[in-house]
This record gives structure tokens, C-alpha cells and sequence, in this order.
């Protein structure tokens, strides 16, 4: 059968660009290199703004289609993030496909770096989930358009830390905008994932004495964590149904759905992670109408954006870096007073303000 007149591609064609076109995102790469085993996806989801910026994640998915929908809503929840922060930045993302035990490799590394070097400044990636900034260092021998280096290279470092704090500001606006006052001491507040970022938002919660609650896949994680703060450890799969005023998703996302939304007992939801709601609609309003207050995850994680664009646009300095940072707090707020001045749900309130951001930098006539 002649390849152009075969419905299962006519068929696959259209299913891949319906997915792109469903969110509007410019342009998507596919990357493969057959010595080194690469397979990847590069999204970029829009740049009025500025470049698209997000890292990139080493993820083992079952099937091909599930790392484009991921890559697609992860490069879209990075223009809504960049638009919040008020920075000169688009949104995009990329995949890695395969088992980070198997195919991170310094040669695949670099391969990667060429497609990226590929798009000339239109993509500029980080570290994500797998990735460190010793990865970073690898793909940094083969483009310029990576961020998050080591210091010795003139980088600004793990932006965990930045990511953690905003986060950790986020909750506190949350906690004013239901109790009246921000001060967490008593709070009831569990944390899901002890990777780096959920590790720092601990110790700023157990700095204010905060009862903490934390859960993980790894226990090597919890044993750590409970060696160094004063936190109670609780099993996966019994999470979602404690007693909580905040509970703060920082491992993967989509673990806000019909099931766990029906089990929560809480008063907020505040975390770290991308992509929480598994559908970004119909959960949004399912917290809402519950009288769960959400924090945008795509508006209080954005701190590790932050001090990734005070690298690019500033003379860096962490004090410059967290200055920047700390206003996610009254964005934060602004976010849940409209919500409920609207009565639509936060989520909802926060793509309208990135989306006016968007729009209204399109609208600005280019420079004669």
C-alpha cells in the first residue's frame, strides 16, 4: 500500500496535530539518534513573550503518546508560569523517553545538546525530573541554550531551593486567604515527594513549626527526612484521607483527580508539583465547588523560573533571586481574592491573567 494513501498514518498525523493545535503550541520536535538511543520530544508552547524556557525530564512512559501529552501540557503550564512571574520568557518543555538508569549517558547528553543548538535560542532548557545540573554541564558542550549550570561554569546552581520558597510562600498566602493570618505554626500540612524540592519546603515548614506530614515511594527518602526535622511518616497510599489544612503535592502530577478529590479532608491545596490537576477544568472546579482552596501550582512553583531568569537578565545574586521570588505571595493572593470575588475557580482566575499578559504582548506593534 502506497504510504501516502495508508488511513492508520493519515490517521496518527492527524492525532498528533490535533493535540498540538488543541493548545495552540508553535512547534514540537522529535528527537531520535540511533547510536546513542535517543528518543525526545521538544514542545514549545508559545513565545510572545520571549524564548521558551523549561526543563527537561528523563521519564520511562509506557507508550509514546502518553510523553506527548505530558511534554505538551509541561511547555504550557511554563507560559502561564513565565506570564505570572511578569517575566520576558515563553513556555516550553521536553522528554527524554526511556529509564534514567538506562540511557542517561554523557554521549546521549550531548546528542540532545545538538538538537537543542538545533533550534537556535528558541528553546532554552534546565534540569527537571531525572536531569541535574551536572546533566546540564554535559549538554552545555554542545549549545549555549541551557541554564541552571554548576557555579564553577558561571551557572547559578540548583534552582530547587527558589522553586521550594515560592512554593512555601504560596502556602502561607493560601493559609491567609482561609484562616485570616499566615503563620503556620500548627498547621496541619502534608507534603507528598521527598525529592529536592519537597525537602526544602519541609524545613521551611518545620521552621515554623508546622505539624508535618510527609509521603513518598522511596523510603530511603522518609528515613532521611525524618533524621533531619521533626516530621510524621505516613504511607502512600493512606495519604490523601488524613485530617489536613494543607496538602502539597511536590512529586508528579495529575494526583488531583476524582479519586483522591473525593478522599481529601483538607482546607487547601498548595504544592510544588506540575500539572496537579489531571484535568485542568473539570478538577479546578471540582476543589472549588468542595471549598478546597487551590494555589495554581503553575503560579507558586515558579521560583526556580525565577532565579533562572535572574541568571539570564541580571547580575545574579541569590538575594536578587529570592527578592524576585517573594512575590509570588501577593500574586498569590490576588489570584484567591478574584476567585472569589468571580466565584470561578483559582486555576481558572490564573490562566486568565497569564493569557492577558500573552495577548496584550502581542498586541504591542514591533519596532520600526
Amino acid at each position: 500500500m502506497d504510504a501516502n494513501n495508508d488511513p492508520r498514518i493519515a490517521q496518527s498525523t492527524c492525532s498528533i496535530f490535533d493535540k498540538i493545535s488543541q493548545n495552540e503550541h508553535e512547534q514540537v520536535v522529535y528527537c531520535y539518534d540511533k547510536a546513542t538511543g535517543l528518543k525526545a520530544i521538544i514542545a514549545i508552547h508559545n513565545t510572545a513573550l520571549g524564548p521558551a524556557l523549561g526543563g527537561t525530564r528523563i521519564w520511562d512512559y509506557a507508550y509514546d503518546d502518553d510523553a506527548l501529552i505530558d511534554v505538551l501540557r509541561l511547555s504550557k503550564g511554563m507560559t502561564y508560569k513565565a506570564a505570572l512571574a511578569n517575566l520576558k520568557l515563553g513556555g516550553g518543555k521536553a522528554v527524554i523517553m526511556g529509564d534514567v538508569r538506562q540511557v542517561k549517558t554523557e554521549a546521549l547528553l550531548r546528542k540532545y545538546g545538538q538538537f537543542i543548538n538545533s533550534l537556535h535560542g528558541r528553546y532554552i532548557t534546565g534540569p527537571d525530573v531525572n536531569t541535574s545540573m551536572h546533566d546540564m554541564a554535559s549538554i552545555a558542550q554542545e549549545t549555549q541554550y541551557v541554564q541552571s549550570l554548576p557555579s564553577a561554569m558561571g551557572g547559578s546552581d540548583d534552582p530547587s531551593p527558589f522553586t521550594a520558597y515560592g512554593t512555601y510562600l504560596g502556602i502561607k498566602a493560601a493559609v491567609k486567604k482561609v484562616y485570616g493570618t499566615d503563620q503556620l505554626k500548627g498547621k496541619k500540612i502534608g507534603v507528598e515527594g521527598m525529592g529536592k524540592v519537597g525537602t526544602y519546603l519541609v524545613k521551611h515548614l518545620c521552621k515554623e513549626e508546622a505539624q508535618v506530614y510527609v509521603t513518598d515511594v522511596v523510603q530511603e527518602r522518609l528515613v532521611a527526612i525524618a533524621q533531619a526535622h521533626q516530621v510524621h511518616i505516613v504511607q502512600p497510599d493512606i495519604f490523601y484521607d488524613l485530617p489536613l489544612d494543607v496538602y502539597a503535592p511536590c512529586a508528579l502530577g495529575a494526583t488531583l483527580n476524582d479519586a483522591t478529590i473525593a478522599r481529601l479532608q483538607c482546607k487547601i491545596v498548595a504544592g510544588a508539583a506540575n500539572n496537579q490537576l489531571e484535568d485542568e477544568q473539570h478538577h479546578g472546579r471540582l476543589l472549588f465547588d468542595q471549598g478546597i482552596v487551590y494555589a495554581p501550582d503553575f503560579l507558586i512553583n515558579a521560583g526556580g523560573l525565577i532565579n533562572i531568569y535572574t541568571d539570564m537578565y541580571y547580575t545574579y545574586s541569590c538575594e536578587l533571586a529570592y527578592q524576585h521570588v517573594e512575590r509570588i505571595y501577593d500574586t498569590c493572593l490576588e489570584v484567591l481574592n478574584r476567585s472569589e470575588k468571580k466565584h470561578i475557580p483559582p486555576s481558572v482566575v490564573a490562566e486568565q491573567l497569564a493569557e492577558e499578559r500573552i495577548h496584550n504582548a502581542q498586541d504591542v506593534p514591533p519596532h520600526e
